[in-house]
């Protein structure tokens, strides 16, 4: 029987153990549905654990969307020693001292990371030079000038208490833009602190638009039946949450699929926009027009061919 062999669309919210490549927890979770096609949103490093969206279907269609979205971060940084790669993937090569801390001080600087700012990507990166991955570079001891990057600092956040900051680790939450490097971060900050320091754990709490909403083991999965399994999904249409919602009728759907212009059961607002079709079944994205109308830009569902038949 062949591994994947059904249909299945949706997202579901996979909490990724730590040691697990990105991809290998994919093809893991993709086996436990059959699930002919799936995408991953956003990758995890095999020391970070947290929140891997894992899109199946007509669904892949927003990784793109997620992976440029707002993401909230645990960070754990040990003080006073210093790794090449930020984290704990590599040996400590540089020690130094940490002078006493206390939580006030610690907010005080953590406050000054708050807002937009530009940050230099680490050499450890899968960012590319004339061709190379940056971490191919630095495995082999070599260094070049990276541009800085904006990004967006949203919220930044003590968890440690006094008595972790004594045993030289704080431990942060961060609420950050894409492209973020929590690695830079860290070691900006322990040297904010008079110090060094590096990544020893980290773990994803949430990617936008999902906030709070429940993650789920690869274990837990495993056990499951196929109807459980299928109520772990979220619909398609959860990743766009923030958007207007706009109803059609189904003389409005039909003209819709065939990538005219429409109007839809009440005036479509300008920009970005849901759009629904009877039943509230969700039908893809379109752009508000003046005058209440709006034009499809990504359908989620299937499309007439010309044929008669229809298209995913």
């Amino acid at each position: 029987m062949k591994r994947f062999h059904r249909e299945v669309d949706g997202i579901l919210l996979l909490d990724k153990a730590l040691g697990v490549s990105s991809n290998a927890a994919l093809q893991q979770v993709r086996v436990v549905y059959g699930a002919l096609k799936a995408g991953h949103a956003g990758s995890l490093d095999p020391l970070a654990s947290g929140l891997l969206p894992v899109c199946f279907g007509q669904a892949t269609k927003v990784c793109g969307r997620l992976l440029n979205s707002g993401k909230t971060y645990r960070v754990l940084v040990q003080l006073g020693e210093l790794t090449p790669s930020g984290d704990a993937e590599t040996e400590v090569i540089e020690r130094a001292p940490v002078p006493p801390l206390t939580a006030a001080g610690v907010d005080a600087v953590l406050a000054q990371f708050l807002g937009n700012q530009q940050q230099i990507p680490p050499m450890h990166s899968a960012l590319k030079f004339e061709g190379k991955r940056l971490y191919e570079l630095a495995r082999k001891g070599e260094s070049v000038e990276r541009p800085p990057r904006d990004i967006v600092i949203h919220k930044i956040a003590r968890v440690s208490t006094e008595e972790g900051l004594a045993a030289n680790q704080l431990e942060f939450d961060v609420y950050c833009s894409k492209g973020t490097y929590i690695r830079t971060l860290a070691a900006d900050v322990a040297v904010k602190l008079g110090t060094l320091g590096y990544v020893k754990g980290l773990r994803r709490l949430s990617v936008d638009p999902f906030g709070d909403l429940p993650m789920v083991t690869l274990e837990t999965l495993s056990g499951e039946t196929q109807e459980q399994l299928t109520g772990r999904l979220l619909s398609v249409d959860t990743a766009f949450a923030d958007l207007p919602r706009v109803d059609l009728d189904n003389s409005a759907v039909h003209s819709l699929l065939l990538g005219r212009t429409v109007t839809g059961e009440t005036p479509a607002p300008i920009g970005e926009v849901r759009l629904y079709g009877l039943a509230g079944r969700f039908l893809g994205l379109g752009e508000g027009q003046p005058g209440g109308r709006v034009k499809p830009s990504r359908l989620f569902v299937s499309v007439p061919d010309g044929t008669g038949r229809s298209r995913r």
